[in-house]
């Protein structure tokens, strides 16, 4: 078997595994994802064993340690990912809410049903929770999910799935309702981002690379999960202190994320007293600041920025500094640079704050609070399949309902559509 039968061959058993799953009534979902949970718990060593292999191979890549931090699992990690299941398996099912219910003047009821989206493929980078998420959601939103993940995770993948499909084998349920697609070939992943007989949408999770070629390949429709360039400004009016905490949690609680601060920007009036208490704090992290001529002039830390650093996503423990004259060009600033994820001010004047709410192009607008909880389980619907930077269909976290879509349903007694 080639390479393309054997992408085809899951194809076809997800389809078959789907026609199953979009009636398959709620509790018997729940039941599987409350049995994953526990396997996954009760296979931590088997987990970390293979995560272990699998981190030995990306340090001798080089992988920076932001991006080995996202590949890295531990037991809490590990309760996190069955935690996050138990959660999905906790929440209201969306499969089957009608609603926009109406009579029309003939008689006729017409309204929509929410049903799942079909297959649903994922290519994503080193983030092994990925795995167990992206089966949560989609499974309980009724649908089957294939997923692709990065080369540097694929032992740490191959026991996720193999724990999960065990979970769906033992409450009587078809084990491909998730696979994951073994083979690290580029023509693999090209042919996959064309199967239109059998994905119905494709969800890439990563860098911008990733991200780009996805939606410039994929015949199969795409929702684009964007890369995450997000600003933490600093108004003139901002709590100093409030505002250093806020950019230490943003920047350093995690840096391979993608809601983590990549981007400060600061109002000139408060940079001489605020950069420094921003450098000394984030220099316990060794992070380094790139700036602009006024920046370097408050704090003789921060190094020169140059153009590409204020659009970049850096990962790393680096972060770039900009002064701006006023909220105008803070605005103008950061619409120009960021990618649409997670914006934040730091402020006490409510007529800033509101303006910041209302003009930022952003998925997630943040009025003195941390950019890191652009997150499905701090939003407080579990897991989450992606932060959607589009406008169609979906934006922000996707939750269970974002993995659906509706189709019309009408009631009559015998209507026909007269003659014009």
């Amino acid at each position: 078997m080639n390479n393309i039968e054997y992408l085809e061959g899951i194809g076809k058993r997800a389809k078959t595994a789907e026609a199953l799953l979009r009636t398959l009534d709620s509790e018997a979902k729940n039941r599987a994802l409350r049995l994953a949970a526990e396997y996954l718990v009760e296979n931590e060593n088997v987990l970390l064993a293979a995560n272990e292999m699998d981190l030995q191979g990306a340090e001798e890549k080089g992988m920076s340690r932001g991006l080995l931090d996202r590949l890295a699992l531990n037991g809490e990690r590990i309760r996190s990912m069955a935690d996050g299941l138990t959660q999905v398996a906790a929440a209201d099912d969306p499969v089957g809410e009608v609603f926009n219910m109406k009579k029309r003047p003939n008689g006729l009821m017409i309204g929509q049903k929410r049903v799942p989206l079909g297959v649903v493929g994922i290519i994503y980078e080193s983030r092994p929770n990925v795995t167990a998420d992206a089966f949560g959601l989609c499974f309980k939103a009724g649908n089957a999910v294939i997923l692709k993940g990065g080369s540097d995770a694929l032992m740490s993948n191959a026991v996720i799935v193999a724990v999960l499909q065990k979970a769906l084998f033992d409450c009587g349920l078809p084990e491909t309702a998730v696979q994951l697609i073994a083979v690290q070939d580029r023509q693999v992943t090209e042919h996959f981002m064309k199967m239109n007989d059998y994905v119905d949408v494709l969800i890439p999770r990563g860098g911008a690379g990733l991200i780009r070629t996805v939606v410039r390949e994929s015949t199969v429709p795409v929702i684009e999960t964007g890369t995450g360039n997000c600003h933490i400004y600093v108004d003139e009016s901002a709590d100093l202190d409030m505002a250093a905490e806020i950019l230490f949690n943003a920047k350093t609680q995690r840096t391979g994320v993608c809601n983590a601060c990549e981007s400060l920007v600061v109002h000139q009036s408060v940079a001489d007293a605020f950069l420094p208490m921003a450098a000394a704090r984030l220099s316990e992290k060794d992070v380094e600041m790139r700036g602009d001529a006024r920046a370097m002039a408050a704090e003789g830390k921060i190094v020169p920025a140059d153009e590409e650093d204020w659009g970049r996503e850096y990962l790393d423990y680096i972060i770039s500094v900009k002064t701006v004259r006023d909220l105008d060009e803070a605005i103008a600033h950061i619409n120009r640079y960021n990618t649409g994820h997670s914006e934040a001010i730091i402020t006490r004047d409510y007529a800033n704050a509101q303006r910041f709410l209302d003009e930022i192009d952003a998925a997630a607008v943040y009025v003195n609070a941390s950019t890191r909880f652009t997150d499905g389980g701090e939003f407080g619907f579990g897991a989450e399949i992606g932060i959607s930077t589009q406008r169609l269909h979906a934006r922000g976290p996707m939750g269970l309902r974002e993995l659906t879509c509706a189709k019309y349903i009408i009631y009559g007694n015998g209507q026909v559509r007269p003659s014009n």
